[in-house]
């Protein structure tokens, strides 16, 4: 069978029927009108930080303005003092240095008794909780520690 062939034997068959779409419902168009500079700021200053379109639904089905929930349940001034924090935590050396100290205790070069490498040994595992704790709050993923 030749190209020739084959491509008028593709040509003769009829092209594939039409298949109908399924339309979704439509959605109801916007309800809008308009307000002076005054009702505005009026109506902004009483939804308190609410969306402005929420609170005028709300206000008008004479239903409760639903409390705004942040994803991450904190303010932006207390993820960035949480991030400076950890950013401080991972600068200041104090990881390396307990462990430095808690590695000299178990190898004997560093005299300590049982109860001051215990002490260091649960330094370290508190600053490491600390750390996790702050990225939780950052809603960040910590990495699993050794």
């Amino acid at each position: 069978m030749s190209l020739g062939s084959t491509f008028e034997a593709e040509a003769a068959t009829p092209p594939p029927a039409k298949t109908r779409r399924i339309r979704k419902a439509k959605a109801p168009a916007p309800f809008s009108f308009r307000l002076s500079g005054a009702e505005r700021a009026r109506l902004a200053c009483e939804a308190a930080g609410a969306p402005l379109g929420t609170y005028i639904r709300a206000k008008v089905l004479s239903e409760p303005v639903p409390a705004r929930i942040r994803k991450s349940g904190i303010s932006i001034a207390d993820r960035k003092v949480l991030a400076q924090l950890i950013a401080l935590l991972g600068r200041s050396r104090v990881f390396s240095n307990l462990n430095q100290l808690a590695h000299a205790a178990n190898t004997g070069s560093l005299p300590a008794t049982e109860e001051t490498e215990a002490a260091l040994v649960q330094a370290l595992a508190d600053l490491h909780e600390i750390r996790r704790l702050l990225l939780v709050a950052l809603g960040l993923k910590p990495e699993a520690q050794p």
